[in-house]
């Protein structure tokens, strides 16, 4: 059985920092990529973070491009994201995801989800 779980989120004041973690158990993580989605109330979920396999390459969303960075740790299933700056544009269910072609955009090209981690930003 496949599962991913995130943590990491919380309450932030508008220019802090978050960083996310997502474990990965239950196939070979180290042969598939991962993805970052985000989802604010009312809105569509959004790609926000791509990371191939080896973690050599990597795609963001225009909006986090600078202030946000994903990684990866294969030894340890373990896939992350680093968040700077965040702003109240940011507030939402960030979600990590597997199983998908190569630094995918569209949420529907991932098989595997984690159930999310809630991200709040003060201002």
């Amino acid at each position: 059985q496949v599962q991913l779980v995130e943590s990491g989120g919380g309450l932030v004041q508008a220019g802090g920092s978050l960083r996310l973690s997502c474990v990965v158990s239950g196939l070979t993580f180290s042969v598939y990529g991962m993805g970052w989605f985000r989802q604010a109330p009312g809105k569509e979920r959004e790609f926000v973070a791509a990371i191939n396999q080896s973690g050599v390459m990597r795609r963001y969303a225009d909006s986090v491009k600078g202030r946000f960075t994903i990684s990866r740790d294969n030894a340890k299933n373990m896939g992350y994201l680093q968040m700077n700056s965040l702003n109240p544009e940011d507030p939402a269910v960030s979600y990590c995801a597997t199983d998908s072609p190569l630094l995918a955009t569209n949420p529907y090209e991932y098989h595997y989800w984690g159930q999310g981690t809630q991200v709040t930003v003060s201002s």
